[in-house]
Order: C-alpha cells, then structure tokens, then sequence
C-alpha cells in the first residue's frame, strides 16, 4: 500500500558545503554581516524619515550602525570596496550609503541646534563604541588595534574644555604609547584585551559624565 504522506528524504544523500575551511567560512559570515548592517541602516533611514522612530531611538541605533559598519568594512580587505560589494549583491540602499559612507554620524545630531558640538559628540561615542567592539570580536593584532585608538584619541582632543590630565584622553594615551612600542603584526593578548576593554568602558563612562556636567 502506497502511503499518502511524503517520505523522508535519502538521507544517503551527499549535502553541499558552503565552505571547506574555517577561514573560508570566516570569509562568507562577514560579508554576510556586512550586508546585515547596510540593509538595517537601510531600513533605519526609512523609518526615521517616516517619522516612525523618535530622536533618540534613531541616534542610538544608528551611532551603533556606523560603528559596526566600520569594523564590518575593514574585513572586506583591501581588494574590495563598499561600493563594489554593494553593486555586486544589487544593492540599492542609497540612504544607506549616505549615512555610512558620506555622513558618517546620525542626521538628528546634523541637523540639531548645536550642530559642530553634537558631531564631535556623536564621532567620540562612535569611536568608543568601535574601538570596544573591536576587543569584543578578538580582533588583536596591533595594526587593527591602533587606528581605532588613534581615532578615538583624535576626536577626544576636539571635546572643549576638558582638564589636562582628563582621565579618558589619559587612558587613550596610555595603551597608544603601549601599543606603538609594538609591531604592526603583534597581538595583545587575553589579559591586555580584558584591561584595554575594561579602561575603554571606564572612559566612555567618564566622557559621558563629563557631558552631563556640560549641558
């Protein structure tokens, strides 16, 4: 008797891997984060000119956006560009490209009343919020390590009216002064990830009080 339900597939049959290595698999989960990031900017943008999202629900999710987006890019390697992974997956998120490649910062910290001021603010949150997701993904080596921290120190610099011996830009200093007696090829290891992500998050968190203080 011919039974009525489907039957189960041949499980004899060969399955097709997507990758054949660690490093290929590697290769395939980061483009495909890439393109994660720039189809959520994507519809981000959207929502935020629909008036669907408020102010600071935008600023939020789009400063982390922006800084994802740039650890995300540099796995791309130097062969390829946004540009060219975009055109060839048929990308077509041009508020996207705009806000990540053009911009760079949020459109409500752009357009607010205290405009150079917010953008210096929106570009130090962004670079923090880089530099610790950098730690958080294992990326260790030196030459990844030190433009973000470079970065990060640069926009520090611009915040007006902080002390001289202002804790975060010291903390800053300290691991760039660390880090430059280093080759480009070295890597930090566990305990130095741990104390760079520990002294990161107590600067991120002073700078924030620090801006309180301000308003």
């Amino acid at each position: 008797m011919t039974s009525r339900w489907p039957t189960a597939l041949d499980q004899s049959l060969s399955t097709i891997d997507l990758y054949e290595s660690h490093t290929e698999r590697k290769h395939y989960d980061n483009r495909a984060n890439l393109y994660a990031i720039i189809m959520a900017t994507e519809h981000l943008e959207r929502a935020y000119a629909q008036d669907c999202v408020t102010n600071a629900e935008y600023t939020t999710e789009c400063n982390k956006l922006i800084s994802q987006f740039k650890i995300a890019e540099s796995a791309l390697g130097k062969n390829e560009s946004t540009e060219s992974f975009m055109k060839n997956y048929q990308m077509d998120c041009q508020r996207a490209v705009n806000r990540l490649l053009i911009m760079g910062v949020p459109e409500s910290l752009r357009s607010s009343d205290d405009g150079d001021r917010a953008l210096t603010v929106a570009t130090t949150v962004a670079n923090f919020i880089t530099a610790m997701d950098v730690l958080k993904l294992e990326q260790l080596d030196v030459d990844v390590l030190l433009p973000h921290l470079i970065d990060l120190r640069n926009s520090l610099v611009q915040i007006s009216g902080t002390p001289k011996d202002w804790g975060p830009m010291q903390k800053v200093e300290n691991w760039l002064v660390k880090l430059n007696f280093m080759r480009a090829h070295d890597r930090i290891d566990e305990n130095d990830s741990r104390q760079l992500y520990l002294d990161l998050d107590s600067a991120y968190s002073e700078f924030n009080q620090y801006l309180k203080t301000k308003r």
